[in-house]
């Protein structure tokens, strides 16, 4: 069990299997790009294998988020996903992806295992898009999407991020079009994790402008608090239901007193929360000596990674006037 010392347990592990992105995102990270991981330093499909096995079988994983970067960039993501649904007991397994490439890939993951997506989609307008993103891509986004419900990877979740001056009027327009589509939106506050640290708190599209300006078009209603549990999304039900709409308020609104998650980045690190400033290593305990060695073992490497979680700080610590943003970016990180 993975257990911190204010007595919440992670069950959920989010696993980045690559810190490329085929988008460059303004919020994420430069137009031209980030110095990537070499072949040497991400861990191999094994290697992503044998960890997500270790804690499924030994620390109570119950569900596993692959992420990037762009996790479908991953030449290895289908055989994956395969392998990880032949585990016992079989962990529920999503995908969080900019849909780029999900076209033809969608079925073939909905084969291999892999229950359903998030996608992340920030507008409506093919020229917004692409002053988002610096990519002409958004049509393939959204034949992604479709792809993705077609194939069964529901319920399709689209994420939302609201910059102000580019996409802060597009609130309603995307939940109207989700509501129709039949997508579940999450609107996400934009996070101190971009790789420029251009992040400022003033300015930012908050949790309270998103609802203010929805409710300009549709009923909410709150779901009770026992619906919302351990999930980042607090959700409303649109205009009597049975959509509903979530918010992730990460900034304004933290959850963290309610986290379940543990995260293991593409080259081997856990993480206890996207906004640590510490690491601890898993992928040299995996190739140390080999399977049967005392340090490279299972339980060994299941020691590090409980003591790793025990160390949780209580949040965050984005209240902090003292608040340091991660060296590492989103895109390093995973979602």
């Amino acid at each position: 069990m993975l257990i911190d010392t204010y007595g919440r347990v992670a069950t959920d592990l989010r696993v980045s299997l690559t810190d490329k992105c085929n988008l460059r995102c303004t919020y994420c990270m430069p137009e031209e790009g980030l110095q990537w991981l070499s072949k040497s330093e991400l861990l191999s499909d094994d290697e992503i294998v044998r960890l997500i096995r270790i804690a499924v079988t030994q620390l109570g994983i119950t569900e596993v988020r692959f992420t990037g970067g762009e996790p479908l960039l991953r030449p290895g993501l289908v055989g994956i996903v395969e392998r990880c649904a032949q585990l016992e007991p079989r962990p529920r397994m999503s995908l969080t992806t900019n849909g780029i490439g999900l076209k033809r890939t969608a079925a073939a993951l909905k084969a291999a295992g892999l229950d359903r997506v998030n996608v992340s989609l920030d507008t409506l307008r093919p020229d917004v898009f692409k002053t988002l993103t610096r990519r002409d891509r958004h049509k393939d986004v959204i034949e992604g999407l479709q792809a993705a419900r077609d194939a069964g990877l529901t319920p399709v979740k689209v994420n939302t991020v609201l910059m102000p001056g580019l996409n802060d009027d597009e609130a309603p327009d995307l939940l109207a079009w989700a509501v129709e589509n039949d997508y579940e939106l999450r609107f996400i506050e934009q996070m101190p994790l971009d790789a420029q640290h251009g992040w400022k708190r003033d300015g930012m599209i908050t949790a309270g402008d998103i609802l203010q300006s929805l409710r300009t078009r549709f009923e909410l209603t709150e779901e009770g608090s026992g619906e919302r549990g351990s999930a980042p999304a607090e959700r409303w039900i649109v205009d009597g239901g049975p959509q509903r709409v979530g918010v992730i308020a990460s900034v304004t609104r933290p959850f963290c007193s309610a986290c379940d998650r543990t995260r293991l980045t593409a080259d081997g690190q856990v993480r206890t929360c996207l906004f640590a400033t510490e690491e601890t290593d898993l992928r040299a305990a995996l190739r140390a000596n080999g399977e049967d060695s005392q340090d490279g073992s299972d339980e060994s490497i299941a020691r590090i990674w409980k003591l790793a979680m025990w160390g949780k700080k209580a949040g965050s610590g984005l209240d902090d006037p003292t608040f340091l943003q991660p060296e590492r970016p989103m895109s390093a990180i995973g979602g």
